[in-house]
């Protein structure tokens, strides 16, 4: 099993979260919204979703270390 990619998984959280926000701020019930406010929305989104994914990539690449010990490297 080899570990999993933590650039990547970071790169592709911040995808998600930026279509996110943009779902979010394209919604037809939403209130339109100034500039600054959907560059703040969707900067957070994206920093947000790709913590989220490289600490989910982190702690994988760790649970798989300490289940296959040593004698599986």
């Amino acid at each position: 099993m080899k570990p999993w990619n933590l650039a990547r998984a970071t790169g592709y959280g911040a995808a998600i979260g930026v279509v996110a926000a943009a779902l979010k701020l394209a919604a037809p019930w939403s209130d339109p919204q100034p500039p600054a406010a959907i560059a703040r929305e969707l900067i957070g989104a994206a920093l947000a979703f790709a913590l989220l994914c490289g600490l989910a990539a982190a702690l994988r690449n760790f649970v798989v270390r300490r289940l296959t010990g040593p004698e599986m490297r």
